[in-house]
């Protein structure tokens, strides 16, 4: 029984304490508005807030049960392009919030090549997921 108190005080405090760095990592870099600036999609800003809501809870649940859902290839793509469009905006959103890509521009002196180096992690990203894909996916 005690076991049991302190396994839920431990696990609950845990989740607190990733909710709350979560939701202050989105808050103070201004993560969703700056997300929502670059898609012009303004007046749908509570669906953002939504869907990040939804897919935490969502999300902890079915870590927390061992949910299998039995797609066809037709449904997984467009869930995949869509998953894969909504990562890359919000990474976009987040290196332009802290200006990452320009900093580190300057201080490796690539100022004047700076498409060339965007390129080259567009393109590495691209070749690590499908390597990903194809060597470790239903292996």
């Amino acid at each position: 029984m005690i076991n049991t108190i302190l396994f839920f005080i431990i696990g609950l405090s845990g989740g607190l304490i990733v909710g709350c760095g979560l939701v202050a990592f989105l808050s103070v870099l201004g993560i969703i508005p700056r997300l929502v600036q670059l898609s012009k999609t303004a007046k749908m800003v509570y669906l953002y807030e939504w869907a990040i809501v939804l897919g935490a809870i969502l999300g902890g649940w079915a870590q927390l049960r061992d949910v299998t859902f039995h797609l066809t290839l037709l449904f997984l793509i467009p869930i995949g392009l869509g998953c894969g469009i909504f990562v890359g905006m919000l990474a976009a959103a987040l290196t332009e919030v802290i200006n990452v890509i320009p900093i580190l521009a300057k201080r490796i002196g690539i100022d004047g090549h700076l498409i060339i180096a965007l390129m080259a992690i567009v393109f590495g990203k691209v070749c690590g997921s499908l390597f990903h894909w194809i060597y470790f996916v239903d292996h």
